[in-house]
C-alpha cells in the first residue's frame, strides 16, 4: 500500500528468489510455475518487496514491519512505486519470515511491538498476509495491518481475527479527490473502516496532505467527517507530503505529476490537525 509516509527503501532485502541465484543468508527455492502457484494461493509464499525493524512508526513499539509488492491504487504522491507491481517482488516463504519473526520475538515483545504487514497494499496477496498474521499471533505477538482498506472485502473474518490492530490510509474524504488522487474509489475504504469498528478493532487513520490534491478544507473536513462517520479512530495521523520518492518514478519510466509540488508549510499542516481535534479525534 502503502502510502504510509515515512519514506521506506528497502533496508533489508528478505529473498527466496524464482530462479537458482540465491540471496545470501537466506533460503533458496526452485519450484514449478504450478507448485510456485498452489503455494502462493495456501499462504506458504508471497510477494515481498523488502522488510525493516522500526520503532514508533507503522504501529505499538519494536516492529518488524514487511511490504509486500502490488497495489490496485496509483496514488500521485506514492513514494515506493516500486510496490505497484507484484511482479517486482522477491518470492518468499511464509516460515522464512515467520523465523526470522521468532528470533527477534524477544525485543518485540519487552517493547510491546510485533509484525506489521505494509505494502504496497497486503491485501493484494490476501492468502499470504492472513499465514504472517496468524504466524505472529501464535508468537504471542501484536499484529497490525497497513492497509489503504480498497481491497478489505480481500480481509475474512478468520483473518480479521489475527489483527489487533489496523493502519487506515484514508486519502481523501471527496469521492472525486479520492478518484484523482488513486485512479478508484472511495467507498470501499469507508465500508472497510465501518466493519473495523463494528468488530471493535482499533484503527490509526493515515491522511496524507499535498498541496494543489489533497489539502482544499472541504476535502480535509470531509476526511474527518467520514472518519467520525465509521466509527472514529484511536488516532489520526496528517503526514506531510515529501519528494523522497521522485527519483523512484523516473528511474521506472513512469511519469511523476507531482514532479513541481512543494511539501506543505508547518502552519498548514497545523491547521489540518485542528480540523480532525475540532471533531473530536486524538491527531498525531
Amino acid at each position: 500500500m502503502t502510502t504510509s509516509l515515512p519514506l521506506r527503501d528497502p533496508v533489508v532485502r528478505l529473498g527466496i528468489p524464482r530462479a537458482r541465484a540465491g540471496t545470501a543468508g537466506l533460503s533458496e527455492i526452485d519450484v514449478d510455475r504450478s507448485t510456485r502457484l498452489s503455494s502462493v494461493r495456501s499462504g506458504a509464499l508471497g510477494s515481498v518487496h523488502s522488510w525493516e525493524l522500526v520503532t514508533a512508526v507503522d504501529g505499538p513499539g519494536t516492529r518488524m514491519t514487511v511490504f509486500l509488492s502490488g497495489c490496485p491504487l496509483r496514488c500521485l504522491y506514492c513514494h515506493n512505486p516500486d510496490t505497484m507491481e507484484m511482479r517486482r517482488g522477491t518470492d518468499v516463504a511464509t516460515e522464512e519470515i515467520l523465523g526470522r519473526l521468532a528470533r527477534y520475538r524477544t525485543v518485540l515483545t519487552a517493547t510491546g511491538g510485533g509484525l506489521t504487514v505494509s505494502g504496497g497494499e497486503p491485501l493484494m496477496q490476501p492468502a499470504f498476509t492472513a499465514a504472517l498474521l496468524r504466524g505472529a499471533h501464535a508468537l504471542g505477538l501484536h499484529t497490525a495491518l497497513d492497509t489503504s482498506g480498497y481491497l478489505g472485502a480481500h480481509c475474512t473474518d478468520e483473518m480479521l481475527d489475527d489483527v489487533d490492530l489496523v493502519l487506515l490510509d484514508v486519502k481523501s474524504g471527496l469521492p472525486d479527490t479520492y478518484r484523482r488522487t488513486t485512479g478508484r474509489e472511495l467507498a470501499p475504504t469507508l465500508e472497510f473502516g465501518r466493519r473495523l469498528n463494528a468488530r471493535g478493532i482499533p484503527i490509526w487513520v493515515r491522511f496524507v496532505l499535498v498541496p494543489g490534491l489533497t489539502d482544499d478544507p472541504a476535502n480535509v473536513a470531509a476526511v474527518a467527517d467520514q472518519v467520525v462517520a465509521f466509527g472514529g479512530a484511536e488516532r489520526v495521523e496528517v503526514l506531510p507530503f515529501h519528494q523522497m520518492g521522485r527519483d523512484k518514478w523516473a528511474e521506472l519510466g513512469l511519469e511523476y505529476e507531482l514532479e513541481h509540488t512543494v511539501p506543505p508549510t508547518a502552519e498548514s499542516v497545523e491547521e489540518v490537525r485542528a480540523t480532525f481535534r475540532a471533531r473530536g479525534l486524538t491527531v498525531y
